[in-house]
């Protein structure tokens, strides 16, 4: 099993629907929606933060 890409969504709501929607699909284990903060052009970023998850155990993700 490996992740898949990051989508970015704009709020935590689009989020979870766009998680809860790539759960459904057929291959998929599950997905997670999260969040985090951070600045692009330099690649620093905060943890990212558990918003819901969908699917199978993803705790080894």
């Amino acid at each position: 099993m490996a992740a898949g890409e990051a989508t970015e969504c704009f709020s935590a709501n689009a989020a979870v629907m766009r998680a809860e929607a790539l759960a459904r699909k057929p291959g998929h284990a599950g997905a997670v929606a999260f969040s985090r903060t951070g600045d692009p052009s330099s690649g620093d970023f905060t943890d990212a933060t558990l918003i819901r998850k969908f699917g199978d155990d993803l705790s080894a993700l």
